[in-house]
Parts: structure tokens; sequence; C-alpha cells
């Protein structure tokens, strides 16, 4: 580990405080509030550890979300487009782009203060967000450090080294904050790296323990598997559940035969300790660069007449998982989208692959394309409905290797033919699919959030932010964003007063109904 407390990273670090007359108050954020938060908080990447996406706040309805209107919007400035998912302490919201943190009042859009890091070589393709411990905010940055942030003012407490920038390491996840762990993943899934995730100390930035996704680096040894997600958490069972991604080379797998474990696996480990207790496999030995690090989602529900733990994923390689989630064994596998890449499901639930749909030199037509039929975008999942809702992209893509292309990094080539965006309410229980709502030719960006009153909040292709009632998927509101979404919508409830959060580009936009209609609504959610 590198401890950087002085010199160049510390130096060229900038704080920007604007209309602050004093600190602001302790936000001290614990294990108590991630596992449970109250209505005006979002203390976690996917607001709690079951990564449910689902809030119970009911102001805002099927009946008024019509009435929607700007309460503020916050403009970044910068020319990457918000991937993150903005946090909420205290009234507080804190959110990133690559290299840059905010923290802004969520009542009025007004800025608190902004942290810069400085200049770097690492891969700038996102940046997920941050996590929370006590007073201290948690960053990873594109070249793949960790900073800790002062949440009162921004200043920098201490920056660590997760990984080598130089040999092709990078980061772009929100942290996940357990306990006293402070974990994290990275990226590097181009360039036959040997991937891991890492526990840090959120006190002194010591790193706690390492889980490595693939056996250490040698001859024939697959390498890949990158944890650039967060992941969920089940305090009971005290297990993390984390996805990994594709192995490497990507798309040649001659040079790494066999399933490649833990490589495109959703794996559960002790939080305390990073040792793995279970891990399954979605796409065994993966050639075409689909990840399983979409958000594996907690439920605890009946699955054929019996009370079950489940884990429900939606993969990119366009398969919907049901796994029982203390053993990882499979309860249901069925496809959501186009699929044509496999022979079947084996006896534990994993797709077969087709050898002939690996990458030839004449191209082979594959179902999903490269992009997968989700992705980083979160679902969410409805209690009241048993519905899991997920942005999907149904598409077809021609993959290519060939000798010349070697065995090292991408080895190959693809290139899509076809693709539109669907929003899709899958029945967790059968795997059908209840409804679909079309969202426009393209990958969509947004995620999904789903509340109580019936609503889900999304975004489509075009750049519109979306409001479909959840039982039927029909549309209730819609507004322009002027960008292209790449983040998930949150909601919260400051003053007896509920907020949808979005963002489209470079701006994060607050939405409420108007004054009048929220008093109203408030009064009308109590008495129901």
């Amino acid at each position: 580990m590198k401890l950087l407390k002085n010199g160049l990273f510390f130096a060229l670090s900038a704080v920007v405080l604007t209309g602050i007359s004093q600190p602001l108050q302790a936000q001290n954020v614990d294990a108590q509030m991630l596992l449970h938060p109250p209505a005006d908080s979002w203390p976690g990447y996917q607001g709690d550890y079951t990564g449910q996406r689902h809030s119970k706040l009911t102001q805002i309805t099927p009946q008024n979300v019509k009435d929607l209107s700007l309460a503020w919007a916050f403009q970044t400035g910068q020319p990457a487009e918000i991937k993150a998912t903005p946090l909420l302490v205290d009234g507080v919201l804190y959110f990133t782009v690559p290299d840059n943190v905010w923290a802004v009042d969520a009542r009025s859009g007004h800025m608190l203060w902004r942290y810069t890091y400085p200049p770097n070589k690492g891969d700038h393709i996102g940046q997920r967000g941050v996590g929370m411990y006590k007073d201290w905010i948690f960053f990873v940055s594109p070249d793949a450090h960790l900073v800790s942030l002062n949440a009162k003012d921004g200043k920098v407490r201490w920056i660590i080294q997760l990984a080598d920038v130089e040999k092709g390491y990078w980061a772009t996840e929100a942290p996940f904050i357990v306990g006293n762990h402070v974990i994290v993943g990275v990226g590097g899934d181009i360039d036959n790296l040997p991937i891991f995730l890492k526990a840090v100390d959120p006190e002194t930035g010591a790193t706690q323990w390492s889980w490595n996704v693939t056996p250490p680096p040698g001859p024939g040894v697959t390498t890949g598997g990158t944890t650039w997600m967060a992941g969920t958490y089940d305090p009971t069972l005290n297990l993390i559940y984390w996805g990994t991604g594709n192995p490497t080379p990507v798309l040649d797998g001659s040079a790494r035969p066999g399933d490649d474990l833990y490589t495109s696996s959703i794996v559960a480990l002790n939080p305390d300790t990073g040792k793995l207790v279970w891990g399954f496999q979605p796409s065994p030995h993966d050639t075409h660069d689909w990840d399983a690090v979409e958000i594996p989602v907690l439920v605890d529900g009946t699955f054929h007449g019996e009370p079950r733990k489940m884990l429900l994923q939606a993969s990119r390689n366009g398969y919907f998982f049901v796994l029982d989630r203390t053993n990882g064994k499979s309860l249901l596998t069925v496809p959501f989208g186009p699929v044509n890449w496999t022979k079947g499901i084996d006896k534990e639930g994993r797709p077969i692959p087709d050898p002939l749909k690996e990458p030839s030199p004449d191209g082979v037509l594959i179902a999903p394309d490269e992009a997968g039929l989700t992705n980083y975008r979160s679902p969410s999942y409805d209690p009241k409905t048993g519905l899991f809702i997920v942005s999907a992209h149904h598409a077809y893509s021609v993959y290519f290797h060939k000798p010349a292309d070697g065995s090292y990094g991408w080895a190959g080539a693809d290139y899509g033919l076809w693709g539109k965006g669907v929003i899709e309410a899958i029945d967790y229980k059968t795997g059908k699919i209840r409804w679909s709502h079309d969202i426009g030719q393209g990958s969509p960006g947004s995620g999904v959030l789903t509340t109580d009153s019936g609503l889900t909040f999304t975004g489509d292709v075009p750049g519109n932010f979306l409001a479909l009632d959840t039982a039927t998927g029909k549309t209730l509101w819609h507004a322009g964003s002027g960008g292209k979404i790449g983040s998930s919508p949150i909601t919260y409830e400051l003053d007896g007063r509920q907020y949808l959060l979005t963002s489209g580009g470079s701006v994060l936009f607050a939405w409420a109904l108007p004054e009048g209609g929220t008093k109203a609504a408030h009064t009308a959610a109590k008495a129901h």
C-alpha cells in the first residue's frame, strides 16, 4: 500500500468552497443508516444493502406524477456525463464525474464544495459515485487511487494507491461500505491483468484483505475478471455479493481453456476476511466480453411455495438468474431477450456456450451484442408486484477473431448491427416478462427506480426522463434532459417534500410536485 498524505497528490488536489459560512454538520453515516436508510437519506450506491433500488415514499403517485416540475438544476460544467448515483446524507448530495466530487444542497442545488483530483493517466470512461463512512467520503480516481475526504469541507484526509495505472489498471466504481470495511474493485480488462477486490481500513487506508478473482499469474492461467461495480450485502448471513468481469484475452478463448473461474461470475465473500464462500458463473469461458458485474439484487420471498433468501441478476449475457444466496445454487435460469450463443442450460443452471458461436475469421452473428442485454445501469425490484424491472438492450453483433489478432488484450473485433432499448418487467418466480416498454433505437444508459406508490422511474435512449406505471408499463410522465442519460434515479423526502433526482448529460435535475400539490399529496398519503 502506498499512502500519500503529502507530496504531489495532496498539493495538487483542489477544494473549492462556495457560500459556506460555517462547516457542514457532522454526517456520521453508520451501519444502522446503511441497513435502514431513513426517508431523507440515500447513504449508499443502491440506497440500501439489498440493491433493490426501491423507495417506500408515496407522495408522488400515478395520479399526480403528471404535475412534477423542476425544483432545481445543477450544471457541472464538465464534458463528461454524470454516471454516478448521488449519495444523500443530512440534506447534502455527494456525486462525481471523473476527477471531481461535488457536495450540493439537496433542497436548492447550491454548491457547497468541490474537490478536484490531480491530472492523471487513468481511463476516464466514467465514475459511479462515492461511498461514505462516519464523516468521511471515499472516492476512487481513474488512475486507481482511493481518496478519503472530509465530508464537511471536501479536504483531503489521505490518498492511497490501489493498483498501478502504468500497468493498465483503472477504477470507476462507488466504494462499498460494510462495517469498518471500505470495499473497492478495479478495472483493467483488456490488458491481461490479474484482478482483485480489496477491503481498506476507513481510518488509516491500510489494506485489510484482498481477494484475487483468478489464481496468481502464470503460464496458461486466466487473467481478468474486473470488479468495477459495487456489490450488495446480507447482514444476517454476513456475506457480500459481487459480480466479476470477463476473462482475458477477451475474444480469444484458445489461450485460456476451461471455465476461467472466477471471471464472469457472481461470488459471495465474507466481508471481514475476504474468503470465498461460494461462486456461480453466468458465462463459463466467456468469449464475448460479457461481464457478470450487473447488480446482484437480494430478495426474501417465496419460490415455488418455499420461503427463500434469493439473489436475482439480469446478466449482460442475456440470461436472468435466480439463486439461493445462502449457497449459490440455481433456482431459475431463463433468457430475457434475444440470445443465440448457447446450446442450453447445464444441471447447475449455467448456460452452455456453443463453440460455433465463438468469434471466427469469417465473423459470427451473436445476440446479445458486446454491450450486452443489460449492463451497468441498475435494475429495481418492486416488492408489491414481485417484478424485477430492468433496462434491456435487444441487439445483434458480428464477432471476429483470426490468428493475426494474437492472444493478448482484446484480440479480435465486434461490429454492432442493430439494437433497441426496452424496459422489461420480469416475474422473478417464472422468468416471464409481464410487460415491456420500448425506449428507442440504440443502447440505453439510465437505471431504474421503483416506489411504493406504484411508479417506475427511468430514462429512454433519446434522453427523456420517464415515469411508468409499475403494474402495466404505461407512460405517466416524461421530460427531456437535453443530454444522454447515464445514471440511475433516486428519490428522497426533505421538509415533507418528495424529490426525484435524475441526471442528463452533465446536469443534475431535482423534480418535485408544486408546493400546494405537495401538501395535498402528503395529506392523502398519510390518510392512505
